[in-house]
Order: C-alpha cells, then sequence, then structure tokens
C-alpha cells in the first residue's frame, strides 16, 4: 500500500488557475460534465462554461470519451477538483481572431440582437459588441435592425474592457473607396458647406472640394453657389489611401474663370463632355472664329 501511495504522489499534478490542460470527458450530468485531467478527482466543467453561447445539450458539446483542451479557472477545492472551462479558452480564441482583424483593416458580419438609444447591439464570434448610432447607416427607428446581418469594421478593441464598438459607416466607406478611381468624374450629392470647401457624398465615400478646386475666379461665399443636398459632378482628383481621404475638384470644366460661380447648372449639364475636353484637349477639333478678321482700312 505504501509503494502504491508513492506512486500516486508521483503522479499528483499541481493544478494552478490559468493552466491548460487535456482531458478526456467521462460523466454527463444536470449541471456540468466531469472530465479526467489524469489528477486525484475529475476536472468539472459547469454547463455555462461548456461553450460561448447557451448550451441546449450538453453532451452534443461533450460526447463521453472524447479527448479536449480545457483551462482551469478555479483551483482545486478540498476534494482535490479543479473548475474546467472551454468558454474560456473560445473567448481567448475569439478575442485573438478579432485583433488580427481590427490591425488589418477586416470587416466583420454582426448579428444585430438590440437596439437603444445610443445604437445598437449584437454578436461577433461570440461577443457582444456595439455599434455607436452615429456609424450605422440607417439613424433612425434602430428597432427595425434587430436580426438583421451588418457588414462593420473596428473602431475599439479592448478584451480587458470587454469593450468592442464597431462602424458600419466606415464599412460602407471602404467598400465605395474600392470602387472610386483617381481621375473619374463621378456624381455626389454636397452634405456639408464650410468655408473652405465643400463635403460631397460619392455613394457612401466623402470627399472635400476645396474652394481653390472651384473656380479660377475669386469666391466670396460658398453658400451663394451651393446648398446642402445639391446634386453636383466632381473629379477624383487624388486619393491618399493611407488617411482615407479624397479631394476633388470642378475647376477644369470652367471654360473661363468664374463660370463655375455664374452658371453651375449649365456646367454640370455637359460635363462629361467638358471634362473629357479638359483630359484630352489636343483631340479637340479647333473652333471656328465666329467672326472673320476684319480688313484693314486703305
Amino acid at each position: 500500500m505504501e509503494d502504491f501511495e508513492n506512486a500516486l504522489k508521483k503522479y499528483d499534478y499541481e493544478f494552478i488557475k490559468g493552466q491548460k490542460v487535456k482531458g478526456t470527458v467521462v460523466q454527463i450530468t444536470s449541471d456540468g460534465a466531469y472530465v479526467d485531467i489524469g489528477g486525484k478527482s475529475p476536472g468539472f466543467v459547469p454547463t455555462n462554461e461548456a461553450a460561448l453561447g447557451f448550451v441546449n445539450n450538453l453532451e452534443n458539446i461533450l460526447p463521453t470519451g472524447e479527448i479536449k483542451e480545457f483551462l482551469i479557472i478555479r483551483e482545486q477545492d478540498s476534494e482535490g477538483q479543479v473548475t474546467l472551462s472551454l468558454r474560456q479558452l473560445a473567448l481567448d480564441e475569439a478575442w485573438a481572431d478579432i485583433k488580427e482583424m481590427a490591425e488589418t483593416g477586416k470587416s466583420t458580419q454582426i448579428r444585430i440582437t438590440g437596439a437603444n438609444k445610443g445604437g445598437v447591439t449584437g454578436e461577433v464570434a461570440g461577443l457582444r459588441a456595439f455599434i455607436p448610432r452615429s456609424h450605422l447607416q440607417q439613424r433612425d427607428n434602430l428597432d427595425s435592425l434587430v436580426g438583421q446581418l451588418l457588414t462593420a469594421t473596428f473602431l475599439e478593441v479592448n478584451q480587458e474592457n470587454r469593450k468592442l464598438v464597431l462602424s458600419q459607416r466606415d464599412a460602407m466607406r471602404a467598400v465605395a473607396m474600392n470602387n472610386i478611381v483617381q481621375g473619374a468624374l463621378m456624381p455626389g450629392k454636397i452634405v456639408n458647406i464650410k468655408p473652405y470647401g465643400v463635403f460631397v457624398d460619392l455613394q457612401g465615400a466623402t470627399g472635400l472640394l476645396h474652394i481653390k478646386e472651384i473656380s479660377g475666379a475669386r469666391i466670396e461665399s460658398l453658400d451663394r453657389i451651393f446648398e446642402v443636398g445639391q446634386e453636383i459632378k466632381v473629379v477624383i482628383k487624388q486619393i491618399d489611401e493611407y488617411q482615407n481621404r479624397m479631394s476633388l475638384s470642378i475647376k477644369a470644366l470652367e471654360e473661363y474663370p468664374g463660370e463655375n460661380l455664374e452658371k453651375i447648372e449649365q456646367v454640370m449639364a455637359n460635363a462629361e463632355e467638358r471634362w473629357e475636353k479638359a483630359r484630352n484637349p489636343e483631340s479637340q477639333p479647333p473652333e471656328s472664329k465666329a467672326e472673320s478678321k476684319p480688313e484693314p482700312e486703305a
């Protein structure tokens, strides 16, 4: 008997909280599962620690005889039993995946499960996430979004505080930016007017039409030329992929300095022809002279 006890002591592992162990599921009960991890007593997995979500059938997740890796979340009690978790391992893996996606700028899918005054809540890889109202494409009647699957990018990923904040608006902007080509003429809608320029929405992406890129003539006030909601056509002058910004221009559409200030609607009506002419001036036929040069007097 003494030799047997000494043999047991030799294989008496010291289990500590935070340690990962492999074990074999040996029994399923109404409260959880017992797992043989090589100790004096089997480890115990409570039902709520078996998966990230709600567990309907524990035996489907932990079938008897299956070998899995577990995380010790509570050290040995008086009987030598430790508490194990699959949920905590899955949480760590989910946070690691999300951090990688956020760092590489990838988007994700979020299933909306609730709404409040500040925005909507949902789940991403089993984690609770939040989209602020200001980062939603639809900002009214948020209850109608419950149950929908939205594409979003990451604003804040903080595992320590269990804070996961997403943006649908930025995801839509990224998609729109991928469809925009530098040097193209595109239709857009004015969404904001500032003293230094006009912000134009281009199918989800917003660019700045700087005051110096509007006309060859001096501009006193942009409010006298444009209004919010007005539809215009703009040239994509430059795309800054690192800053996720666009600079726009309509100055090249003018046939003379100040034309955009005097008759912007007429300029927009044939903007395509004007831009083609501005891009390829050498391909345009010489204009016929309206008046013949007067003969010199005798």
